[in-house]
């Protein structure tokens, strides 16, 4: 079975996994016919990764309003399904935006491209966008501009739901009357032209100088081997991450905007526990430039992450230590100080 969502950007068909996800189709499909859907923005964008629909307000609603038809005894949420036979294999797969074991509601998100692996085991899958019922669309919304938070400077909202058959019984309290459209929002659309182009220079200009001067205090405070230390423009600092977090975990999630040459996860060499940073380096720096816009206090293993360029000078400080130490040993053997151009 099927079931049509007309967004503002184009109509997109969601086929249910009815057999494999039998409460979450169900669940789904009855929102949808409640009119729960209808207005509600995809609030979030994450460039080739996912989209999301549903807020917290229309999740804790809705279901109850659900809830209540099934009967006093109905759960508000319903429990995960999660199959290993289901997999985030392809553009357009459909899953239950959960925000904790065993509390599916209205929320879902749909991915933006194929093979996101990551989130295999830990949401509850039900359906899946045929190619050429929706695809394109996805597309459209993967190319959204968003801000810092992920959300569409243009809102993007679902007009309204059309279930194309529905093979799960009504609920006892269900509304003789299919329950009215409400009226459709209206949202202004921000106006991009070529005079942002200026804009965006002159704070590109203002960041550049602001790093300028945070290297130079970096230096002072020991933390650069100088102030002309310039870090690879393709190596990414990571802070505040989660100590469970591992390396392949980032890789799997940064990889998706481009390939990934070393991944690491800074830890304590006597302990072995995690420093809680990490470095990326892209193969390009257009990788590590749009990971660094994408991954701004995006939330990793339940820790909101910061990322950095002006600190991702891991490999200079290894090799500058690196020299320190052999001129030490050298001294201390009384051999004279090896020149640089002699290297």
């Amino acid at each position: 079975m099927s079931v049509l969502l007309d967004t503002t950007v184009g109509e997109i068909v969601i086929d249910l996994e009815v057999k494999k996800a039998p409460r979450s189709c169900e669940n789904f499909v009855k929102l949808c016919k409640l009119k729960a859907y209808n207005n509600a923005l995809i609030h979030t964008v994450q460039a080739d990764f996912i989209c999301e629909i549903g807020g917290p307000e229309d999740n804790t609603c809705a279901a109850h309003r659900l809830a209540m038809m099934k009967g006093k005894e109905a759960p508000a949420f319903i429990d995960d399904e999660i199959r290993p036979d289901l997999k985030h294999d392809r553009l357009g797969t459909v899953a239950m935006a959960s925000t904790g074991p065993g509390e599916n509601g209205v929320q879902f998100y749909i991915t933006l491209r194929d093979e996101v692996s990551y989130l295999d085991g830990k949401h509850s899958i039900f359906g899946y966008v045929p190619e050429g019922d929706g695809d394109d669309v996805l597309r459209k919304i993967n190319e959204v501009f968003v801000d810092e938070e992920n959300h569409p400077y243009n809102p993007i909202r679902i007009k309204h739901t059309a279930v194309l058959d529905d093979p799960f019984p009504d609920p006892a309290d269900w509304p003789a009357e299919e329950p009215p459209s409400p009226d459709e929002v209206i949202d202004e659309k921000l106006q991009t032209d070529l005079d942002d182009q200026e804009e965006e220079e002159i704070e590109e200009r203002r960041a550049n100088a602001q790093a300028q001067a945070q290297s130079i205090g970096l230096e002072l405070m020991g933390d650069l081997p100088d102030a002309e230390a310039r870090a690879s423009d393709k190596e990414l600092f990571v802070c505040q991450l989660n100590e469970v977090t591992e390396d392949e975990d980032l890789r799997t999630i940064f990889e998706r905007f481009g390939p990934i040459k070393s991944c690491d996860v800074v830890r304590d060499f006597k302990t072995g526990e995690s420093l809680q940073y990490a470095f990326i380096e892209f193969e390009t720096k257009e990788a590590c430039e749009m990971a660094y816009v994408k991954m701004q206090n995006v939330v990793i293993d339940d820790k909101r992450i910061k990322v950095d360029f002006s600190q991702s000078v891991s490999k200079q400080w290894k090799e500058i230590r690196q020299k320190q130490r052999e001129e030490l040993r050298r001294a201390a053997r009384g051999e004279k100080p090896r020149r640089h151009d002699d290297e």
